[in-house]
């Protein structure tokens, strides 16, 4: 049986989104030298439409060491407070093409 989580009130359910482990001249990171990740992908929101700014399939930066960790299918989630996202990533080609 699969486990569907709802955030409740100003919370924000994200799926982290691993970084790369190649560099771009080809150097392999070994898992023992990455950093925590701080970016992750909206899955789900909250009830508290006043606090929450962004929606499902929006890409979010995150502090560190921010929210709960949990794991959904075998992949890595995060719950936190909508107020301590810090930002939505927009793929420079579509934000230029609005400018």
């Amino acid at each position: 049986m699969t486990e569907q989580v709802e955030p409740l009130g100003a919370r924000v359910l994200l799926k982290v989104l691993e970084d790369e482990s190649v560099t771009s001249s080809g150097l392999v990171i070994p898992d023992t030298a990455k950093e925590k990740p701080q970016r992750g992908l909206v899955i789900a929101v909250g009830d508290d439409e006043e606090l929450i700014k962004v929606k499902p399939g929006d890409r979010v930066l995150f502090p560190r060491y921010a929210g709960t960790e949990l794991r959904l299918g075998g992949a890595d989630h995060l719950v936190i407070d909508a107020t301590d996202l810090l930002a939505v990533l927009r793929d420079a080609v579509a934000t230029e093409a609005a400018a």
